[in-house]
């Protein structure tokens, strides 16, 4: 994967998958039992809005190497926190397995295209 000089964060492929299962993530959230919605609902809420925030801050610091790496890392750690709440979701109301399968394994891919992306940045990085 190459890093593309000239371009905005939206035209990254991690930011909009990032940010189009943050979206979906927050609308299914919502649909999580009223005791829920400001524990484990709120948890997942954040940590998946955090994936594409952080690719965000990171590119808009990207003339900086080391710091644009922090936080694509930063955004690679809420994925798999992403990945953990939802499989608290799917392990303790089965009612909502079906929907979690649905994002795990989309979670799971965009955290291996993080983590290829933070790779190319590591090789890669010239403004």
């Amino acid at each position: 994967m190459k890093v593309i000089r000239g371009t905005g964060y939206k035209d990254l492929e991690i930011y909009q998958i990032a940010h189009e299962l943050g979206v979906a993530c927050h609308h299914f959230s919502l649909l999580l039992p009223r005791y829920e919605l400001y524990e484990t609902g709120s948890q997942l809420r954040r940590s998946s809005k955090s994936i594409s925030t952080n690719i965000v801050e990171g590119y808009c610091r990207r003339r900086y190497k080391a710091e644009f790496i922090r936080f694509l890392v930063f955004s690679h750690a809420s994925c798999n926190e992403t990945i953990e709440w939802m499989e608290y979701v799917r392990d303790c109301h089965p009612d909502f397995q079906e929907g979690t399968e649905d994002f795990l394994p989309r979670y799971n891919q965009l955290g291996g295209k993080i983590n290829r992306f933070i790779g190319a940045v590591e090789r890669d990085h010239r403004l």
